[in-house]
């Protein structure tokens, strides 16, 4: 992993938002910020570091110069690069420690905030994705925070949840000094939750969630030894994946989810139906850690 934190930028606000987040991140980290334009099409790579700004947008250099205005010690390179926006930025990202996007509308709907560019790096990179939206940046700026952080919020499954995904959970967390909240989805017991069902069947439900919260406390126990300052809660949920981590948005300064890489070498990238349907609604910025 190289130290840099990557930012795709093209002059837009939702881009203006994702390069104040990244450089924040990559202060808060100690890391250099990398922020990179894709030119489609056969162009020559040109301009590379702060040179150049005659071949770069406007709204671009506007970006890359309020940037390094407000955080002049911050070791920040800008570059044009020619190709596919999604493949050049995974590329480009390839040894970084976090890819960041702007989020955006998608075929007009105000309620779909990513575009087929962000979907597609997102599914191809090689390291955690972060999408921002503009207006979501949890009460940051450049300047720092101006209110409490929400929580961190991430979604585990299983017995035995990802090593990757709770260690930029974590990471993060204790980075920004907030909480963090452990969500599973367990909408299996949503009928026995429900006020319709008979008592018996409630209790049963109330029961198994009870069981299941203690399971996930326990497998949370090492990484509380080892990030005592983040102040965790386990929690397990009648609701589905998707709804749980979109509703527990609203008050969060980041949600972070995995991506399973494909099994097969021969499998194109993708994107799960969960990891979709977040990043199309969530209320904040949301980052896609990549694991086996």
């Amino acid at each position: 992993m190289s130290h840099s934190v990557v930012v795709g930028i093209d002059g837009s606000a939702q881009s203006a938002a994702a390069a104040e987040w990244a450089a924040l991140e990559a202060r808060r980290n100690g890391l250099a910020l990398r922020m990179v334009h894709v030119a489609g099409g056969e162009v020559e790579a040109l301009d590379r570091d702060l040179g150049g700004d005659s071949a770069l947008p406007g709204p671009v250099a506007a970006i890359r110069d309020r940037i390094t205005a407000e955080l002049p010690e911050l070791a920040l390179s800008c570059e044009i690069i020619p190709g596919n926006p999604a493949h050049a930025l995974a590329a480009t990202a390839r040894r970084a420690t976090m890819l960041v996007l702007g989020s955006r509308g998608l075929g007009g709907f105000a309620d779909l905030l990513v575009g087929s560019v962000g979907l597609r790096a997102t599914a191809r990179a090689d390291c955690p994705v972060v999408l921002v939206r503009a207006g979501s940046d949890g009460g940051t700026g450049t300047d720092g925070p101006t209110t409490a952080p929400g929580a961190v919020v991430v979604g585990v499954e299983g017995d035995r949840p990802c090593d990757a995904v709770l260690a930029f959970a974590f990471q993060h967390a204790a980075g920004t000094g907030a909480a963090l909240r452990v969500m599973e989805s367990r909408d299996t017991f949503r009928g026995p939750y429900t006020t319709e069902a008979p008592v018996g069947m409630r209790e049963i439900g109330e029961s198994l969630a009870a069981a299941e919260q203690v399971r996930l406390q326990d497998a949370l126990s090492r990484w509380r030894d080892k990030f005592p300052e983040v102040r965790t809660t386990a929690e397990v949920c009648p609701w589905s994946p998707s709804r749980m981590l979109v509703e527990a948005s609203r008050t969060a300064s980041l949600v972070v989810l995995g991506r399973r890489a494909p099994k097969h070498p021969m499998a194109g990238p993708r994107l799960g139906a969960v990891a979709q349907s977040v990043l199309h609604h969530t209320h904040c910025p949301v980052a896609v850690v990549p694991h086996r």
